[in-house]
């Protein structure tokens, strides 16, 4: 068996709707962009999808460096692609989900060769996992507290927060939720890197005190050695390495520093099915737990079958809340039944909608 073509297909996406907005100094959801799928095609008739909402850099890469690696390889070689990738990374530096998207397409195919969704191909290690309400920046403190209250009523069993960016509102913001739901109800915070040391060690107190189960990124993951200072002056517990550009190696750095308590992972921002489990299986080794970063179907195979992750991602992106489609009542999100990826589910001839936003 061997690949005989792959094809990107641009997809114009439209602003989602209502808006929505990001911490500050980052952009909302107030603009189109154009994504794309990535179809890989056997010489039997298999196809394989992946799914990327930055289209045209996709569309640029695989174009001048990706295709010509790939055409008459045998595609259940992912392994040596993946490496393959990952050498060709070094001069190039295409970003990882770039990396991830060609990965997916390829378990994709495998699953359909097999027979087999993907997580079953992994080795399934669940049927359910509970999903957490993610939230998007929201206007004021009460608005939040409303948001929560529907996010609980609608069945999400926890709740992470994405703020101003701000430390000292975010720390007011923390502390008023925690007081609002009580102490039995997991809450989360996600800085989405705005800080430096100084707000992010004044916003980590609040967090302590608060009892927040984890601390996202809340600085730029260059510096390992800003996160071990970070670690020394606060007690809420840190999830870090989820935009570090090294995958499994930077990963590895970060655990080795003595900052982690867990780490991200991810098809998106880590290479792919292959890259996520890579840096799942490293954070077992330490006893460490290994967090899915966003939701999207190669995610949800991935939270079945990586036995030390807690929860799915799912976005709270309006006020009223809507539960994700993928989350059932008791804020559940289920296994994929059917083989490979499950992209057929969603993908239109003419259309294709929107795969993962995060």
């Amino acid at each position: 068996m061997k690949l005989v073509s792959v094809d990107v297909r641009l997809v114009a996406e439209p602003p989602v709707s209502p808006a929505f907005q990001w911490r500050n100094g980052l952009p909302g959801s107030d603009s189109s962009h154009t994504a794309a799928w990535l179809v890989l095609t056997t010489d039997d008739g298999h196809r394989g999808y992946g799914y990327c909402r930055r289209g045209l850099i996709l569309a640029d890469v695989v174009d001048r460096r990706i295709r010509e690696e790939l055409v008459g390889v045998d595609p259940l070689r992912r392994e040596w692609l993946w490496h393959r990738l990952w050498e060709l990374d070094r001069i190039e530096e295409f970003p990882l989900y770039v990396q991830g998207v060609v990965d997916d397409a390829l378990w994709d195919l495998a699953g359909k060769i097999a027979d087999l969704p993907v997580h079953e191909l992994i080795g399934s290690y669940r049927d359910a996992i509970p999903a957490y309400a993610s939230t998007v920046t929201f206007g004021s403190i009460s608005e939040y507290l409303e948001v929560a209250d529907q996010c609980l009523e609608v069945g999400y069993p926890a709740i992470k927060l994405h703020a101003w960016g701000d430390a000292r509102k975010d720390a007011k913001l923390c502390t008023a939720l925690r007081a609002h739901v009580g102490d039995e109800v997991p809450l989360m915070y996600d800085g989405s890197a705005a800080f430096d040391l100084s707000d992010a060690i004044y916003l980590g107190k609040a967090l302590s005190e608060s009892n927040y189960d984890w601390y996202e990124e809340p600085m730029r993951e260059f510096s390992v050695t800003a996160y071990r200072s970070l670690a020394d002056r606060v007690s809420v517990p840190l999830l870090v390495a989820e935009t570090s550009d090294g995958a499994h190696m930077n990963t590895g750095d970060f655990i080795a520093s003595g900052c982690a308590t867990s780490v991200r992972t991810g098809s998106t921002f880590k290479g792919g099915i292959t890259g996520a489990l890579r840096i799942a299986h490293l954070a077992d080794s330490y006893l460490m737990r290994a967090e899915i970063h966003g939701g999207g179907l190669p995610n949800t195979h991935l939270c079945m079958a990586i036995p030390n992750t807690t929860y799915y991602e799912s976005l709270v992106d309006s006020n009223p809340v809507r539960r994700a489609p993928e989350v059932d009542a008791t804020g559940h999100v289920h296994a994929p039944k059917g083989p490979g990826m499950g992209y057929e589910q969603v993908w239109q001839a003419d259309e294709p909608p929107i795969a993962n936003r995060l």
